[in-house]
């Protein structure tokens, strides 16, 4: 999918004695969105905007090692122990190990004359690595502007960690103009480093410079025109994750001092065996407990009550991601935990004061939010029509952010309605769900609208489920209310057999419970979203209330 950026020069880092200058330059080529202010918890924003750094460079994926030059070298050691067992005269094999030795001394000799080479050889091959680690910022983060705070986003590059930063007004002192939207930013690798120096007692300017468009289009030659052809997987991801933290989930807080020792935990051993998983233990009015397999080791947060009502265990992989929380701890107040389930997707939210950080982690690291997590199937899907829709949007963009409840008040709809088509434009990349505020954002991903077509199905789950409506092979058998859930049992003709799905839709119309006899689903349960069969009980009860 390719992306075509205009800014007008690059982003600016001007450091003096007492001041810096940071200036990002906006996509020109999308409506004004600027913003100008000056840090007033400069070191609380560093360390933020450092740990959203580390979201983006960050890749746990399994990186096998390179075995070439050992094979080599034992190729050639196989071939002199030949050489050897071939030789049978004692003055033969003197001569060879005499060889031997002047060949070790003239490889040592070739090898410091190559040395210049092959340092220089490493240096361009980590500046290359850093001019391409650019164009992961070219896209990721985006910058949006709200009337109440400023938002980051961005993706890790294993695809498997979701960031946000979002800053209050309070955050900055002598704000001068913004204009509120979404926009891409020249944003570079060598920027994070100027964020490092920023200090308390410098005055430190941030602003989203607004004179890229005020310059004339007769001077295109001052632009820098960009095209990143970005994978699909990049853009379907944000859509994913938007969708997960509109989930049902448990919840509870954790103070800054249990997350360091989770991390110190983590940093003191290694794992040479699974499980290599972490396991929250949570009892009603008991400390929070944290296990780590295989060690068995136990962390008990004594600090941090669970104030739910059900005892529960819920385990997490990819558990060294944590780790992207650790410059958070110093200037953290607390930690919110949004657990989804054993093996499904978790998040964490930093409370930063006037600033929150939002970690979210897919349920494994290969486990990236594009191709296996399909959590749009299990958010709300009411069928709302597109004019309904439309007015749905154009009142959230009068409010930039509302809540679902707040905004069906203010329309005179259904909640089911608003939920529905607020669910179809996160999906379409036009609003994001804020995990910390529980309300819903205008923020749209792209300057043309996205193409559905190719972001929509990520497997063939959804499409098979709208072929067996179409060909009339669904049947409910039965609707059962269960203290404000909805309880469905159906059945789904499929190449000649019959299935047996069901699920339970709670009063937001999100999927909380799914069970169904396919081999799919026995296999996979709900950790990578629903089976095509219950799906399309779900899409055709849907089409019943129609």
């Amino acid at each position: 999918m390719e992306f075509a950026y205009s800014y007008h020069g690059s982003t600016a880092v001007n450091n003096q004695g007492n001041n810096t200058q940071m200036s990002f330059s906006p996509d020109t080529k999308r409506p004004p969105t600027y913003f100008i202010g000056e840090l007033r918890k400069s070191v609380a924003f560093r360390e933020a905007i450092s740990a959203l750094h580390d979201v983006v460079v960050s890749d746990l994926r399994y990186q096998p090692k390179d075995n070439e030059a050992y094979k080599e070298w034992a190729k050639q050691q196989e071939d002199l122990e030949w050489q050897s067992f071939a030789v049978q005269k004692e003055e033969v094999a003197t001569q060879i190990t005499a060889i031997r030795d002047q060949l070790t001394s003239l490889n040592a000799i070739s090898y410091e004359r190559w040395q210049p080479y092959y340092k220089a050889r490493e240096k361009f091959r980590r500046y290359v690595w850093k001019k391409q680690l650019d164009f992961y910022f070219v896209f990721d983060p985006v910058i949006t502007v709200h009337p109440d705070e400023i938002f980051f986003e961005c993706f890790s590059q294993d695809e498997s960690s979701y960031g946000r930063l979002g800053a209050s007004y309070d955050v900055f002192q002598n704000i001068n103009e913004f204009a509120c939207g979404t926009t891409n930013i020249d944003y570079s690798a060598a920027l994070y480093d100027e964020f490092q120096k920023i200090r308390s007692y410098k005055t430190t300017q941030f602003q989203v410079d607004p004179s890229g468009f005020e310059v004339q289009t007769t001077h295109e030659e001052t632009f820098k025109e960009v095209k990143i052809d970005l994978p699909d997987s990049w853009v379907r991801g944000f859509l994913q994750v938007s969708s997960a933290m509109s989930l049902p989930a448990t919840t509870f807080d954790l103070h800054p001092m249990d997350i360091h020792n989770i991390c110190l935990i983590l940093r003191r051993n290694k794992e040479r065996k699974g499980p290599r998983s972490l396991r929250y233990i949570l009892e009603p009015g008991q400390p929070i407990k944290v296990v780590f397999d295989p060690w068995n080791k136990e962390v008990v947060c004594w600090r941090s009550p669970y104030t739910g009502n059900n005892s529960q265990e819920i385990r997490v992989w990819g558990r060294r991601r944590i780790h992207i929380l650790e410059r958070l701890i110093p200037i953290a107040q607390k930690f919110t935990v949004h657990l989804l389930g054993t093996g499904m997707p978790s998040f964490y939210v930093a409370d930063l004061g006037d600033m929150s950080f939002t970690l979210g982690l897919s349920g494994w690291t290969a486990n990236d939010w594009s191709s296996s997590g399909n959590f749009d199937l299990m958010a709300p899907r009411a069928d709302v029509d597109e004019w309904t829709q439309k007015i749905i949007f154009d009142a959230l963009r009068e409010t930039w952010a509302e809540t679902p409840a707040s905004l069906a008040k203010r329309l005179g709809l259904s909640q089911t309605a608003v939920l529905g088509a607020l669910g179809a434009y996160t999906q379409a990349g036009r609003t994001i769900y804020d995990l910390n505020k529980q309300v819903y954002r205008l923020r749209e991903l792209s300057r043309e609208p996205l193409p559905m077509e190719r972001l929509r199905f990520a497997n063939e789950r959804e499409e098979k489920a709208t072929r067996f409506l179409s060909e009339n092979q669904v049947q409910v058998s039965s609707v059962t209310d269960s203290g404000g859930a909805l309880l469905l049992q159906g059945t789904v003709r499929d190449q000649g057999k019959t299935y047996a799905p069901n699920l339970t839709i709670d009063r937001d119309e999100r999927i909380i419970k799914a069970e169904c006899t396919c081999n799919w689903h026995q296999q996979n349960k709900l950790y990578k979203g629903p089976c095509e069969h219950i799906l399309a009980l779900r899409m055709h009860h849907a089409r019943l209330l129609t």
